[in-house]
């Protein structure tokens, strides 16, 4: 029975939770960066919570809650312009900026301007979270402008 009760408490450390961040460096800065932070319960669970932290150092940084979202859900970045940044989770959109930091929102509709180029995505390879740029050179997405820096 010895081995029974060792499992038991054992256990709960074994299926702790998943908390894996990814950063999309802008401009190639670290101090310059959009970071996806996906926190799962347990490994088991089909859902997943989501924030973001928009940072431009030394200048500001802050974290903003996205929400629950599938495990495996992809999250793309646009960039329409002007330290503004397009986050789209499915059929989900959120705002959010790089001047300020504090700058976020989640958006009923595309803007009237549109979204901009895609910059890339947050997704799961190989059962972690990572960055995948936009080739360069690809098309922008439909409705996009491009980016004022």
């Amino acid at each position: 029975m010895f081995p029974s009760r060792l499992l038991l408490v054992l256990l709960p450390a074994l299926v702790a939770c998943s908390d894996q961040r990814a950063a999309f460096e802008i401009d190639g800065s670290r101090q310059h960066a959009l970071t996806l932070i996906r926190v799962q319960t347990l490994p088991w669970d089909k859902t997943a919570g989501y924030s973001i932290v928009a940072a431009r150092m030394p200048d500001c940084q802050r974290r903003h809650e996205i929400g629950a979202g599938g495990a495996d859900s992809r999250v793309e970045v646009f960039a329409p312009g002007n330290g503004a940044w397009i986050l789209k989770q499915g059929k989900r959109m959120y705002v959010v900026e790089t001047r300020t930091c504090e700058g976020f929102a989640r958006l009923e509709a595309e803007p009237e301007a549109g979204i901009g180029p895609l910059q890339g995505s947050f997704q799961m390879r190989s059962g972690t979270l990572a960055w995948v740029a936009e080739p360069a050179g690809e098309p922008a997405a439909a409705g996009g402008v491009p980016a004022e820096r």
